[in-house]
């Protein structure tokens, strides 16, 4: 992806910057079979962010890389998809949390169809499974993350996600 060329992504980081939020991280639902199923990843138990506890695809953006190289990069790290253009949907929601070093972050979240390839996991998971996206809720997906797939799936069921 260029990054020379402003897009509407750079709008989400200027928003971040205007509220104060100067560290990011891009995650993706992950979805296949027309969206009725999400990917969801086990962390860990010695993880030091949220051990044991499941999540979607997603990682912290690195200092001077743009949100969706940074979203790239840890889908190729955390689940082995070829690098390439990443075919996102609309963007679905951000949310804001402070990260285990006491740094407010903000958290924007994609949806992604599935390619189609084996997921390979990192050795920051132990497991991946693929639920339905309606029972979401039943996940130990933290609170914001939830609402996050909740976003989405009000977006897809009135026909664009929300902004």
């Amino acid at each position: 992806m260029d990054t020379t060329e402003p897009t509407a992504f750079d709008d989400l980081a200027d928003q971040a910057r205007a509220a104060g939020v100067e560290r990011y991280a891009a995650g993706a639902i992950v979805h296949r079979d027309s969206g009725r199923e999400i990917l969801l990843l086990r962390r860990r138990d010695d993880d030091t962010s949220f051990p044991g506890a499941e999540s979607l695809p997603s990682g912290g953006v690195d200092p001077g890389e743009a949100i969706l190289e940074g979203l790239a990069r840890e889908l190729r790290e955390e689940i082995g998809r070829a690098p390439g253009a990443l075919p996102l949907e609309p963007f679905v929601t951000w949310f804001d949390y402070v990260s285990r070093h006491g740094v407010r972050k903000r958290q924007f979240t994609f949806a992604l169809p599935h390619d189609g390839a084996e997921a390979v996991l990192s050795e920051e998971h132990t497991d991946l499974r693929w639920i339905p996206a309606e029972e979401y809720a039943d996940s130990d997906l933290t609170p914001q993350v939830k609402a996050a797939v909740r976003a989405w799936l009000d977006g897809r069921d009135a026909g664009s996600a929300p902004l």
